[in-house]
């Protein structure tokens, strides 16, 4: 049986050229958002750190505040403002509210919108 008359296996060069850009895309993808994702994991783990904090419903708004900032600073947050925490403090009860928003260019006009709403309450309204 002559040679090309057999069956062609595997993949041609469009193809290859095709599932590399694929691969090249999702890794870009991933290595911009990852970093959002890290640094909202410092966001969380500092609001615990505040929710834990003993006699949390005694603090002002002043000191939670600080608490909150020390806390990011300690873990290098980034892109959290003063604007995006808002904190009730009432005696007895306090509410702790962080929202946010990342938009993180990918190539061109493509970019990625990454929304983030954290928070807790503490003691009786």
């Amino acid at each position: 049986m002559p040679a090309s008359l057999k069956k062609q296996r595997g993949l041609t060069f469009l193809s290859i050229a095709f599932i590399l850009a694929l691969i090249g895309f999702f890794t870009l993808l991933i290595l911009k958002i990852a970093p959002i994702y890290i640094n909202h994991s410092r966001v969380v783990n500092a609001l615990k750190a505040v929710e834990n904090t003993t006699d949390i419903v005694s603090k002002t708004k002043g000191d939670i505040k600080s608490s909150l900032e020390k806390r990011f600073d300690m873990n290098y947050v980034e892109h959290v403002t003063n604007d995006n925490i808002k904190i009730v403090a009432q005696p007895g009860y306090v509410r702790v509210d962080i929202d946010y928003e990342r938009v993180e260019p990918i190539m061109g006009n493509l970019s990625v919108l990454v929304e983030f709403h954290e928070g807790f309450e503490a003691g009786n309204k």
